[in-house]
């Protein structure tokens, strides 16, 4: 009984002690990037047009929420409606869903610059997009695709059965129970994937470089290039004579992370609670 007390007290001071070292570097890297970016948070970096003084941040920042919006809505239908028919309808235990299963986590562990070389091969050159805001969203549709309908699936997994079960016996059909019943419940979950698939968009530079391009303008359509955030900030940091307005793209990285998980989660916990 002694030894099983002390090894369970050594794994709850493991377990502490390693969320600690997490949230101390966590609070590290945050700290130092403000210490270094608010300082340089000045009027003429949010300037409407970009030139090589102001070395304004805004086309980026406009661009990139772009960019997000077009890789989401290309992704989460499709992650979710693949989701929906891997848990709800497919047979489980057939071979096709493993194949299925498989072929995403796969796709999730290919390095971003791959998906970049892809995409300039197919949506830049053999779809005639070009290097534009559209080819770049479709690459980062597909990079996500795979998380998204892996959360997904997990997500509609994790709603207990007998929730199905008392919607089929009040004699509503699988479609409306799946719409009305099992979505709602596992939309904590959902919504936990699409945060972690934008915190990959806001942050992808590679694939973006040979899609998107690194226009330092606001794409006034999807087919004209553009650059993101994290492009911007990859490039002024190369160049490497805009050291202190590459800290200051970072802080607004970090705001605009942290807003957008706010707001997920606020969502989130309203829906829950029947407030939406």
């Amino acid at each position: 009984m002694t030894t099983n007390r002390l090894k369970s007290l050594l794994t709850k001071c493991l377990v502490y002690a390693a969320s600690l070292f997490t949230v101390a570097v966590l609070l590290v890297i945050v700290a130092d990037i403000l210490r270094h970016g608010v300082p340089h948070l000045t009027p003429d970096l949010f300037a409407w047009k970009y030139d090589s003084v102001n070395v304004s941040l805004t086309p980026a920042l406009i661009n990139t929420l772009s960019m997000t919006l077009l890789a989401l809505l290309a992704a989460v239908p499709a992650g979710l409606g693949a989701a929906i028919y891997l848990a709800e309808y497919a047979a489980r235990g057939r071979f096709f869903v493993k194949a299925v299963r498989i072929t995403a986590e796969t796709l999730s562990g290919i390095p971003s610059i791959i998906y970049g070389l892809f995409g300039l091969l197919f949506f830049v050159t053999a779809c005639r997009m070009g290097i534009s805001l559209l080819a770049g969203a479709m690459t980062l549709a597909m990079m996500i695709l795979p998380l998204v309908m892996r959360t997904a699936e997990e997500a509609l997994r994790a709603v207990p059965d007998s929730y199905r079960e008392a919607s089929f016996g009040l004699g509503a059909g699988r479609l409306r129970t799946v719409f009305c019943v099992v979505l709602p419940s596992a939309v904590p979950g959902i919504l936990a994937g699409v945060i972690l698939s934008i915190g990959r968009i806001v942050g992808e530079t590679a694939a973006l470089i040979y899609t998107a391009g690194t226009v330092a303008e606001v794409a006034c359509s999807v087919f004209d290039s553009s650059r993101t955030l994290a492009v911007h900030m990859y490039t002024l940091s190369s160049e490497g004579l805009y050291m202190n307005q590459t800290y200051a793209t970072a802080v607004m990285l970090l705001i605009i992370t942290a807003g957008i998980n706010a707001l997920s989660s606020f969502a989130a916990r309203r829906f829950v609670h029947g407030s939406v």
